[in-house]
């Protein structure tokens, strides 16, 4: 899977919040200032080339859906991004986010608690 222009992420994020939608309800979901109508026609085409939208024909005009879902998406991007830049250390993304002030003691031990629940379901 390869990785979507920032154009083509928003354009993802409105298709997974509608599940489907016409080239003008994508255009009405974009913040100000609104891209034209034929720009997001194209890159929505070429996303569909991508095999990241499908499409339903109603006569000459086409209602896309995503294909790939968000879940897949944000799995593969965050894997490669760990990969890349924490060397590929989970640790070191928590301890990133912990330096940064971007995360609390209570997150932190919200998530020690997940780690829990989930190797006792594994055993």
């Amino acid at each position: 899977m390869e990785k979507l222009t920032n154009k083509e992420e928003e354009i993802m994020r409105v298709l997974w919040k509608l599940k489907q939608a016409f080239v003008k309800e994508v255009v009405a979901e974009l913040p100000e200032p609104k891209p034209h109508y034929n720009t997001i026609s194209t890159v929505i085409r070429n996303m569909e080339e991508k095999g990241f939208i499908g499409h339903n024909a109603f006569g000459k005009t086409h209602q896309y859906y995503p294909v790939v879902s968000k879940e897949a998406y944000k799995k593969t991007f965050m894997h490669k991004t760990i990969q890349h830049y924490f060397e590929d250390s989970y640790k070191n993304v928590v301890s990133f986010f912990a330096k940064e002030d971007k995360i609390s003691v209570s997150e932190l031990k919200e998530i020690i608690s997940i780690i829990e629940k989930n190797q006792k379901k594994q055993s």
